[in-house]
């Protein structure tokens, strides 16, 4: 899986949890029911939970009466927390080395570096506003006034 699907799938997987109420072992969600929600393959979801629970998220069991479960209530879960979880960044990119003796090339590199740094830490300060519980409601006042990402799929 690339590194930037791990954040979405990780985002779908910990919404589905909370809203199935999956807060104990007795309500574990399997990942074969959250791939089909997402929709991915199964191991993917297992990969991506491995992460989660590493992070202290969730918990998981193994098995054909395994699955999946949130540690903590979808309120107190920001998705800077769910990105840190994952390994992810914004994803910009990373700039090219640029060329000895070029004095574009040899500058350039730096700054665009910091930039990106800049960039992913905006976006940190902005995932920290937005709770699992936020993607589950319909309106919430985290995510008021912006419109679904042009270049991101919506269902209907």
């Amino acid at each position: 899986m690339s590194d930037s699907q791990r954040f979405p799938v990780a985002a779908h997987a910990l919404a589905y949890m909370a809203h199935k109420g999956a807060f104990g072992p007795a309500q574990a969600a399997p990942s074969a029911l959250l791939a089909s929600s997402i929709p991915t393959n199964p191991v993917v979801v297992r990969r991506v939970t491995a992460l989660l629970a590493k992070a202290g998220l969730i918990a998981t069991r193994p098995g054909a009466t395994g699955g999946s479960w949130l540690l903590r209530q979808p309120e107190s879960i920001t998705l800077d927390e769910v990105l840190k979880a994952v390994n992810g960044c914004a994803h910009l990119g990373s700039p090219p080395a640029g060329a000895k003796g070029c004095p574009v090339g040899e500058h350039i590199p730096r700054q665009v570096a910091k930039a990106l740094t800049a960039a992913d830490e905006a976006a940190t300060a902005a995932l920290g506003k937005i709770t699992i519980a936020d993607l589950l409601d319909k309106d919430p006042a985290s995510l008021a006034g912006f419109a679904p990402h042009g270049a991101c799929p919506v269902a209907a």
